[in-house]
């Protein structure tokens, strides 16, 4: 019989086909139900609430981070414009390119633009195609954060750390932003859930599958992704149900599987001759090496990095003070550390609650695994004397999540005894007194939540001590207020992140917050700000205006004291009319009639301008789809192209205009910020080119004849 016209077949044999897959088909229809109910539910020996709840988290986690995505536009325009190079060159995509004539690469390996570059090609070139696959990647790290928990605890412990990462502010601002964060959190936590299946038999299989995750999270972000490498190691050769000598022999094919994965993008760069690929951006020599083991290596350790932008933070770092109190201070503060202490005393309880386990005990090696990310990596931010901005603590959120999930449980399964009662009641008072605490640093956003958030704590703390004298419904309503209580400060910060579109180099999660030394972004500064974040002394800023009162820095995150009621606000500012020509931090808004002026005859040229720094260049790229050559790279400082190589290129009508005001020089940079070729190309252009202003832009007709 043929299919009812309409199209209605296809359907009708899909159910058909997931009816007999499940056993459903031939049954009459109760038992069809039944088994259909059963599937909803998950496994049988799961409570019929777990299914449900997975679902029901993984939604509104999708929802959260996808909702209103395309407010921000282009987020970082930095890496929007490489993304744009990548969909419409290989050869950009392979070297992670900024511009499609491949001038220059970004100032990283291009893992984090390739999934996005392919989104692009597939659907073209928006703001959502670019921004989906980071909320994507958002939604797959609450999952894994699940599974990963749930098979070494319970599904209410995979749960609870699901929703405590899809509610930590910053992952909200990464996941919704196109820096390689988001990425590198999903890579590294899929790392550690190949690792767990690994130890459930000492299968080789998945902890060089760990590994390989681990090694494309460095072509993400290089050096950070290997933080999660001693805790990987460690927890294999302490607990993996195999004999020591399999162990160490699984440990060297998991390095060796490091190393490949790793180093094979490097190996092919390195090899390529300068000549025929992009210069390498963020090194001082073109190379990768320069790259990895300097500015976006140890050079972010010892602070010690040569083309860097510099910081303007007290003594002891450049980018703000070092100190194990780094994450609880203002600039990182409302950002993670809402549960960090929560996850210190609960991770000392569960290892102390499996001492006496055997070796191979899972809940214990899960706890090893995970408190071994959270400790090395909140180390190394708080020590760090190079650049540290507070995005960076995303990935702290799966290790807290994780912690918490598994530790709370396991304190509640004990609450009949009075010790780990206790403990449970005095982690939920301590969270919500430093849940007070954070939200006391934003005095005029909604005051009354701090209050409520303190009051319901401590009540249902004190409750909690008394769970096992209270009737069973009246003690679940305990632990769900409990639970909501310290959880509602970092939900209302992750609403209001929501809430804000975020654009430029350092975006920041959260409302404005009371010492937070930063500008527009929320970069660490100075007292008043300092540079980093926002303008220099007497620049202006990507509004065409200058510093606020009190300091160049502004409010840390970017806006002004507020509250979610007042709707979307942004720190993605643009010039008059939207066309300044962009600086240092937030690429340049041009506005119609510079963008037609570009536009023209643009196919004759290599490049249809040129400008200082990526993020002025990055906006006149996007706007017309055409490659546009960032002298200097991201800061302005790598030394490149020299002037006699950007003369060459002038003479042979390969570059049409050059774009005045951006890059690290005046108005768009520290003092000083740009390197000597640069600075050169500017003096140079000035000197030989006739000046022309076009929607506040002014430009150079470089093929125009030069004056003497």
């Amino acid at each position: 019989m043929s299919a009812p016209r309409g199209g209605s077949g296809a359907p009708q044999a899909s159910v058909a086909a997931l009816e007999r897959g499940a056993g459903i088909g031939a049954a009459p229809t109760w038992i069809r139900l039944s088994r259909l109910a059963a599937l909803w539910r998950g496994r049988a020996e799961y409570a019929p609430w777990v299914r449900p709840g997975l679902l029901g988290l993984l939604g509104a986690t999708a929802l959260l981070y996808l909702w209103n995505l395309g407010a921000s536009g282009w987020a970082n325009g930095f890496y929007s414009a490489a993304v744009q190079a990548g969909s419409t060159s290989w050869s950009a995509f392979f070297f992670g390119s900024f511009d499609a004539s491949n001038f220059i690469t970004v100032d990283k390996a291009p893992g984090a633009l390739w999934l996005m570059d392919l989104s692009v090609r597939v659907f073209g070139l928006s703001t959502w195609s670019i921004l989906v696959p980071e909320a994507l990647a958002g939604v797959g790290t609450v999952a894994l954060v699940y599974a990963t928990v749930r098979r070494c605890s319970t599904p209410a412990a995979g749960l609870l750390a699901g929703a405590v990462v899809a509610l930590t502010p910053v992952g909200a601002l990464m996941f919704r932003f196109n820096n390689p964060d988001a990425l590198l959190v999903l890579v590294l936590t899929a790392a550690a859930y190949a690792t767990v299946r690994a130890l459930e038999a000492g299968k080789t299989r998945w902890l060089v599958l760990a590994a390989t995750l681990v090694g494309y999270g460095f072509l993400v972000k290089m050096l950070q992704a290997y933080l999660v490498m001693p805790a990987i190691a460690l927890v294999f050769l302490v607990a993996a149900p195999i004999s020591l000598r399999r162990r160490l022999v699984s440990l060297g094919a998991t390095g060796l599987a490091l190393m490949v994965s790793s180093g094979w993008w490097v190996a092919i760069v390195e090899l390529i001759p300068a000549a025929n690929r992009p210069y390498i951006g963020g090194s001082q020599d073109n190379t990768v090496l320069n790259l990895v083991f300097g500015y976006n290596g140890i050079g972010r350790l010892t602070g010690n990095e040569t083309g860097s932008v510099g910081g303007n933070g007290p003594v002891g770092s450049m980018w703000g003070p070092t100190g194990w109190d780094r994450l609880f201070l203002p600039n990182f503060g409302g950002d993670i550390s809402w549960l960090i202490p929560a996850a210190v005393v609960l991770l000392v309880a569960g290892l102390w609650l499996t001492r006496r386990a055997p070796r191979t005990d899972r809940t214990r090696a899960a706890l090893l695994l995970w408190g071994g990310w959270l400790l090395v990596t909140s180390v190394v931010f708080s020590f760090a004397g190079g650049i540290i901005h507070p995005y960076y603590t995303v990935a702290l959120a799966p290790p807290i999540g994780a912690i918490i999930g598994i530790g709370a449980t396991m304190l509640w399964s004990r609450r009949s005894r009075l010790p780990w009662r206790l403990l449970l009641a005095a982690v939920v008072a301590g969270t919500v007194v430093w849940s007070f605490t954070l939200l006391s640093r934003s005095p005029n956003w909604y005051p009354t939540l701090r209050v409520a958030v303190l009051l319901a704590g401590l009540a249902t703390a004190a409750g909690l001590a008394l769970v096992p004298h209270l009737p069973g419904r009246v003690s679940a309503a305990v632990a769900v207020v409990a639970l909501c209580a310290a959880l509602a400060g970092p939900a209302a910060y992750t609403l209001d992140t929501v809430l804000v579109a975020h654009g430029g180099a350092i975006p920041s999660a959260g409302p404005a917050v009371a010492g937070g030394q930063g500008g527009p972004g929320g970069a660490p500064g100075g007292p008043g700000g300092g540079f980093a974040g926002g303008p220099p002394p007497g620049a202006l800023n990507s509004q065409g205006i200058g510093p606020p009162p009190g300091g160049a820095g502004g409010f840390a995150g970017g806006r002004p004291p507020g509250g979610l009621a007042s709707g979307l606000r942004s720190n993605q500012g643009g010039g008059p009319g939207g066309s300044l020509a962009g600086g240092l931090l937030d690429s340049s808004k041009p506005g119609s009639a510079v963008v037609s002026l570009l536009s023209a005859d643009s196919g004759s040229y290599k490049w249809i301008a040129a400008a200082v720094g990526a993020n002025s260049a990055a906006g006149y790229q996007l706007a017309t789809n055409d490659p546009v050559m960032a002298i200097g790279g991201f800061n302005g400082t790598d030394p490149t192209p020299s002037l006699a190589a950007f003369q060459a290129a002038v003479d042979a009508h390969q570059v049409h205009y050059f774009i005045a005001g951006g890059g690290g020089g005046p108005g768009g940079g520290p003092p000083g910020g740009q390197s000597s070729q640069s600075s050169a190309i500017t003096s140079w252009v000035e000197s030989h080119y006739s000046p022309t202003t076009v929607d506040g832009v002014t430009l150079y007709d470089l093929t125009a004849n030069p004056s003497s």
